[in-house]
């Protein structure tokens, strides 16, 4: 009986015809599917809404994403926290699996890495229009405006170096990739746009040469970078958490918020990566390589973060509630009875409760199922951050005039949404699958030397048992 572990033997299976690793791996970039263009100009005129919006905003003012003086934190703040944490899970995921040397993470890592890289610039960017005037980004990056005692200051420093490692990390893998498709190429007609992805090619192999001292130097430098990444990734959204967590206010003045932050950033993370994995597949044919195995797992790896964030869910909010200190409990009750009760049971439900029932259960636990449960988690996390931000931003920090009911009653603020803040939102969430489209242009959307040194090291290994 084949061993359902052996990816040799699963790609022998479905693997259609002579279709290779490396044809299929290099189809995106040498040929255009129909549907691409198409796709490209709808998600760049979405992109452009966006800018437009912003635009329209900077010269009307924040007035117009439906700031005020009752809410002065709340759709961009959430988005900030929200798209910088997916991005989390592309890096993280892959450096986990690559550490503890799972091999089924090989048809996998190029495609997390990129979500990685194209989601953690989108969430950079909405720094901009929090802070209302462009003009005002120039005193994150010029010393002389620097304030030191900022979290702000520090999420811009922490943010910046995790951007570094993250293009270090998709980088390092790709160098082996390079030389390869130098070689594919070279069976190719020649043409402008190959003569260009030729030169960009040169350029990234530099002097590697593919040599077995090469390949050792290379893997340890990944190792390295691996290692790196993941405290980086969490002392990064920590840091993010303590613009809110230093903070006078009930709801944001939390000792579990950094690890909150952290969990909920691996959690929408990993459910990211299944919708690029699977939109992948779908899109480029990869099923022979990306079988509904690799959904399972990432499932099981998903609600093992999910599990951890709803119970960090009910100890937040447990203690503040039982705490019965006014302006904490006043929080409490908006969340779970007031104003804010319908979207954050929304989160619980369909969050945290339905993927964990789909995991549950091996009837649903299916490619189509571990798909639906990650799109659950992407948006309810999403609903989860509004409700994180705009609760504590409207609250009153001044007891309401009516006495009898306290903060519980009145004088909370309240934050419409607009046009503007909704089109620069949906902006940003196209961003990603142009972003990736592009990328998947030039680049092999599989790790191809990734995966024939694994296969390889299957097959030497069948040739050791039948040998021995």
């Amino acid at each position: 009986m084949t061993d359902v572990l052996d990816p040799i033997a699963e790609r022998r299976v479905a693997t259609p015809g002579d279709a290779g690793l490396r044809a299929v791996a290099m189809r995106p970039v040498l040929e255009t599917p129909g549907w691409w263009w198409p796709t490209v100009v709808v998600l760049g005129a979405v992109v452009v809404l966006g800018v437009v919006a912003w635009v329209y905003q900077v010269a009307n003012g924040l007035g117009t994403a439906g700031y005020n003086d009752g809410a002065f934190w709340a759709i961009y703040e959430a988005n900030l926290v929200a798209f910088i944490g997916v991005s989390y899970g592309g890096a993280v995921v892959s450096a986990i699996l690559r550490l503890t040397h799972a091999e089924w993470r090989a048809p996998l890592t190029r495609i997390a890495e990129a979500t990685a890289l194209v989601t953690l610039p989108i969430g950079m960017i909405f720094i901009i229009p929090h802070l209302g005037s462009p003009g005002k980004v120039w005193e994150l990056v010029w010393p002389t405006y620097w304030n030191l005692s900022s979290p702000i200051l520090w999420d811009f420093f922490a943010v910046s170096t995790y951007l570094l490692a993250t293009i270090v990390f998709f980088y390092l893998p790709l160098i082996p990739d390079a030389a390869i498709a130098l070689e594919r190429f070279d069976l190719e007609p020649t043409s402008g746009r190959l003569r260009v992805r030729q030169s960009i090619y040169r350029v990234l192999v530099g002097r590697f040469t593919g040599t077995p001292g090469e390949r050792r130097r290379l893997n340890g430098a990944i190792g390295l970078v691996a290692i790196m990444i993941i405290p980086m990734a969490v002392s990064v959204h920590s840091v993010l958490s303590f613009a809110f967590a230093s903070s006078s206010r009930a709801g944001y003045m939390e000792t579990i918020l950094p690890v909150y932050f952290v969990v909920a950033a691996l959690y929408s993370g990993v459910a990211l990566v299944v919708l690029s994995v699977a939109a992948s597949r779908r899109l480029f044919h990869l099923e022979a390589f990306i079988t509904p195995r690799h959904f399972v797992r990432l499932g099981f790896l998903m609600i093992a973060f999910g599990a951890a964030y709803l119970y960090l869910t009910f100890t937040e909010y447990l203690i503040d509630g039982y705490s019965g200190t006014t302006g904490a409990s006043a929080w409490v009750y908006q969340i779970v009875a007031g104003r804010y009760a319908i979207p954050f049971w929304l989160y619980f439900f369909a969050g945290g409760v339905l993927p964990l029932v789909i995991m549950a259960f091996r009837r649903l636990r299916t490619t189509t199922g571990v798909v639906v449960a990650s799109t659950l988690v992407v948006l309810s996390l999403w609903i989860k951050r509004l409700v994180i931000v705009i609760p504590p931003a409207t609250e009153p920090l001044v007891n309401s005039p009516l006495k009898s009911a306290g903060v519980l009653a009145g004088n909370w603020g309240t934050y419409h949404f607009t046009w503007v803040p909704i089109s620069i939102t949906v902006a940003a969430t196209a961003a990603i699958p142009l972003l990736l489209l592009v990328v998947f242009r030039f680049f092999p959307i599989l790790s191809m030397a990734e995966i024939e040194e694994i296969d390889d090291a299957h097959e030497r290994a069948n040739v050791g048992e039948v040998g021995a």
